[in-house]
């Protein structure tokens, strides 16, 4: 049976085989799991999703949404599915039982979601968003909020969002406009405008829960004097019980490029002055305590985008070994030759091959850093938390704006594959292609996410963070050393790693120099060659790994797998590494003449 959505196979080597992600079985917070577990779980989710949530994929994305008198309403085919995605309690696999949740690490919980939302994004998406609004709530909320709204938000019973962005100001968050006036009895009236909302209204649960960025009437402007509120569609009483509409209102909803299923909602709070809002956390903290919640985003949009890479890949796989067309180079001029699938045309292996190694890259990338977050959570001490905190932060804009470059490309590239036939409505590389368009753009565009790369995230700790970083790269550089025939790549690739080094260093002092501009030009071409160093890094770990088993002798039925590990390294090493090297120089060169243009120069 050919793979749809992701590819098993490859998910258990990055579990078992990488990460080894069943030793977490040895720990006490997971102490109730085995592997045979985690398989079953995994398993079952690819079932569920196979068999309920791809059909509602395409059908969804045809039908989009509807919008009257203030409701949206959803493809009718999701409401059966959202009902199953519940009852499977599917919803917060990572949290603590007592909140509802199944508490099993963040790989676990990864290769589950590659099929839930690899199958249907849009889909699942309702289901997961009210996860982001529950951490929240769970991190800085009283005892009296977490009752009240954590099971509900993390069993998906009321739904969530973030409402952050307002059409003035943009992703410049500080020039929000809506306000926050304190109530006698402690709560707020909340009044403003908000667009851009994922999910700001939808027919599927029972209450949405906003969490939404003010400023209380009096605050200073710009960040520092913003505040965050948990405001209920429905207003929630002490008991849980639901109660009035609280003024929440959709005014419309956008016609997008892609992701139609996906309700992306313009709202108004407080229209006709009976909005109320509880304060979460501490007056001011708005930001700090949306941070959690947009990194926890961030690395979703990212994972988005690699599982429209993952599925685009196994797609366009198998339709280059069932499509016959033309006839094998080696008969090319004889008219008599039969025509061949088109997976053996050179070209068509170039295509898959770069998209097999981006997306295998990619799964150990966004894996990995799960893995962080749960050696963060599990550390012995406070250096230890630290020093895997570090990591997540230095990645979290990676995995955010490289995939969804990368994994975009990777759509695009399978509907090259597919010829004519990918671009139009019958085959679903077309939806797959505008759908993760928009993951380059939200949560903070791509250009965002550079800039905190190279303003932030470069110098943390007075950059050891990007040491220590370094460091564990040239742990696998001698792994691949010391294994028989992978000398070269390692030479290779040591050589890139060197390079990133140099020029990180060159960029950070630019940054801080009076050409801080021209630095920031580059900013993004940066986050890409550092991302190329990333997968590299990745790939090069899996092929050692896989030449061990190789040289140590293996199951005739694991040959070919493993044999592709080392040809995604080397392709990616030999044929994408050279050009990245070439960006490197580029960056170190520093050019400003896209901050010295002037305006007029720019024609038109």
């Amino acid at each position: 049976m050919a793979q749809v959505i992701a590819d098993r196979r490859d998910i258990d080597f990055v579990l078992y085989e990488q990460l080894k992600t069943d030793e977490m079985t040895k720990l006490d917070k997971y102490r109730d799991f085995n592997k045979k577990t985690f398989d079953m779980v995994v398993t079952e989710a690819r079932n569920f999703a196979i068999k309920e949530l791809l059909p509602t994929n395409a059908e969804g994305d045809k039908q989009g949404l509807g919008f009257e008198n203030g409701q949206v309403k959803v493809p009718e085919c999701f409401h059966r599915a959202y009902d199953l995605f519940v009852e499977g309690e599917w919803t917060s696999l990572t949290e603590d039982p007592q909140w509802g949740g199944q508490a099993v690490p963040h790989n676990i919980s990864q290769a589950v979601a590659e099929y839930l939302f690899g199958a249907n994004w849009a889909l699942a998406n309702y289901v997961s968003m009210g996860h982001g609004t529950g951490k929240m709530i769970e991190i800085f909320g009283t005892q009296e909020q977490k009752d009240i709204f954590l099971k509900n938000l993390y069993a998906a019973k009321w739904g969530g969002t973030m409402l952050l962005t307002e059409s003035q100001a943009g992703s410049d968050v500080g020039a929000l406009t809506t306000t926050a006036v304190k109530n006698p009895d402690g709560t707020y009236a909340i009044s403003g405008n908000k667009i851009f909302i994922t999910n700001g209204d939808h027919d599927l649960a029972e209450n949405i829960i906003h969490p939404v960025l003010a400023r209380i009437e009096g605050d200073p402007p710009g960040t520092k004097g913003i505040s965050i509120f948990i405001v209920p569609k429905l207003w929630v009483d002490q008991d849980g019980s639901l109660g009035e509409p609280n003024d929440v209102v959709c005014t419309g909803i956008e016609e997008k490029m892609g992701i139609h299923a996906s309700a992306t909602c313009s709202m108004t709070l407080g229209g006709k002055g009976n909005c109320r809002g509880l304060l979460l956390g501490e007056e001011r903290q708005g930001m700090k305590i949306m941070f959690y919640m947009m990194n926890e985003a961030r690395l979703g949009v990212g994972f988005q985008a690699f599982g429209y890479a993952s599925a685009a890949y196994l797609y366009a796989l198998n339709y280059a070994r069932e499509r016959v067309q033309g006839r094998d180079l080696e008969r090319g001029k004889d008219p008599n030759a039969p025509q061949v699938p088109i997976i053996r045309h050179p070209d068509v292996r170039r295509m898959l091959l770069g998209m097999k190694a981006y997306v295998e890259g990619m799964r150990s990338f966004v894996y990995y850093v799960g893995q962080c977050l749960d050696k963060e959570a599990l550390a012995a001490d406070e250096a230890e938390r630290a020093y895997y905190k570090g990591f997540g932060d230095l990645l979290t804009p990676l995995v955010k704006a490289y995939c969804a470059q990368r994994g975009f490309d990777v759509c695009v590239t399978a509907l090259q594959v597919y010829g004519g036939y990918g671009y139009i409505k019958e085959y679903p590389v077309e939806q797959l292609v505008r759908d993760c368009k928009i993951t380059s753009i939200y949560e903070g565009t791509d250009g965002i996410q550079a800039m905190d790369l190279l303003g932030r995230k470069l110098g943390m700790a007075q950059g050891q963070v990007f040491m220590n970083f370094l460091e564990e790269i040239q742990k696998t550089i001698a792994l691949a050393r010391d294994t028989n025939g992978l000398e070269g790549l390692s030479a290779e690739f040591e050589r890139a790693v060197n390079r990133l080094g140099e020029v990180a260093l060159h960029l950070g002092k630019s940054a801080l120099s009076p050409k801080f501009k021209v630095a920031f030009a580059h900013a993004f071409p940066f986050l890409e060659v550092m991302g190329d160093v990333v997968l590299a890094w990745m790939l090069l770990w899996r092929a050692a790994l896989a030449k061990q088993k190789i040289d140590s002798g293996i199951k005739k039925k694991d040959v070919e797998f493993y044999e592709g590990q080392l040809k995604s390294a080397e392709f990616f090493i030999h044929a994408i590494l050279p050009t990245t090297l070439g960006k490197m120089d580029s960056i170190a060169k520093c050019n400003g003449s896209a901050v010295e243009i002037s305006e007029a120069a720019f024609g038109g």
